[in-house]
């Protein structure tokens, strides 16, 4: 049985633990707001790019530009988002399992695929399995801007056009609530959802007119169109990071004060049971003097 030393130390220890993950949740909650911000305050920008580019690839084929052409997957690259610290819960490893099982089920062998990874905690993955790495990026800020990745896309788009890949997912913590998080892979390369979905206005033509020519507007906004889709994904992931963290804090929170109330409880019992002893050995020793 533990003596009461032991057990007002766990205590002791406990609530300073208490304190570390209170905090770290306070600090995520006050994140997440912002990155939240950040996410909400991107869509109108990508939704008018994706309706712009939309009705300018309509009027025009596959072969306006590499980024709209279907070709044989010879190989196939994964852009996926992860974080560079833990403590956040179920953020990175469901995210990992999901490349890592479609990696296994869809590929035979190294040359048919490669990794583009954001974050030290999905580096370290792929690096300790010895995967394929074409390209890394850590040590983001809690609020990235463009700035902070446009190497990177501009490097992983210009592999697509330079057909050293065939196709670009992208795999990442889609945010949903504060509580909810959802892993997302999906495919952004080829760009196959300008020809398919055409719901701009039907008086497009009147707004915009375009120069010098569709086609050579397209070979400036369809890059920028596929980064800007990475830095949108990039924006909802770290909102997530900060939920999943925050919502993992709380949950720590909760558990150190449970065991604080049962490691009480157990200090409470022992001093009792303490006390009891030593008045039965001065009821005992008082009676044998009689």
């Amino acid at each position: 049985m533990a003596s009461l030393r032991d057990i007002q130390t766990r205590i002791t220890s406990t609530k300073k633990t208490k304190q570390i993950t209170n905090a770290m949740h306070m600090v995520s909650a006050s994140k997440l707001n912002k990155a939240e911000q950040n996410a909400t305050s991107f869509v109108p920008y990508s939704d008018k790019l994706q309706e712009i580019v939309q009705h300018i690839a309509s009027g025009t084929g596959e072969d306006a530009h590499p980024m709209l052409k279907h070709r044989e997957v010879k190989k196939t690259a994964y852009f996926v988002i992860t974080s560079d610290r833990g403590l956040a819960g179920p953020f990175n490893s469901g995210i990992l399992r999901k490349v890592y099982r479609a990696i296994q089920e869809k590929h035979q062998s190294p040359d048919e695929y490669t990794i583009v990874v954001v974050g030290r905690i999905g580096r370290d993955f792929f690096k300790q399995r010895k995967m394929p790495i074409a390209n890394e990026i850590i040590g983001l800020s809690d609020q990235p801007v463009f700035s902070d990745i446009q190497d990177l896309t501009n490097e992983t788009v210009q592999l697509f056009i330079d057909e050293e890949i065939d196709e670009l997912h992208i795999v990442y913590n889609h945010f949903i609530n504060a509580i909810s998080q959802e892993v997302v892979s999906k495919k952004i390369l080829p760009l196959t959802d300008v020809h398919e979905n055409n719901d701009y206005p039907d008086d497009m033509e009147s707004i915009y007119e375009f120069e010098p020519s569709e086609e050579k507007i397209l070979q400036t906004l369809l890059p920028q169109y596929a980064e800007s889709l990475i830095y949108g994904a990039l924006l909802d992931s770290k909102a997530s990071e900060h939920a999943s963290r925050m919502t993992a804090m709380r949950s720590a929170t909760d558990n150190a004060n449970d065991l604080i109330d049962d490691l009480s409880l157990q200090y409470n019992r022992a001093r009792q049971a303490a006390i009891t002893q030593e008045i039965s050995e001065i009821v005992g020793g008082a009676a044998a003097q009689e």
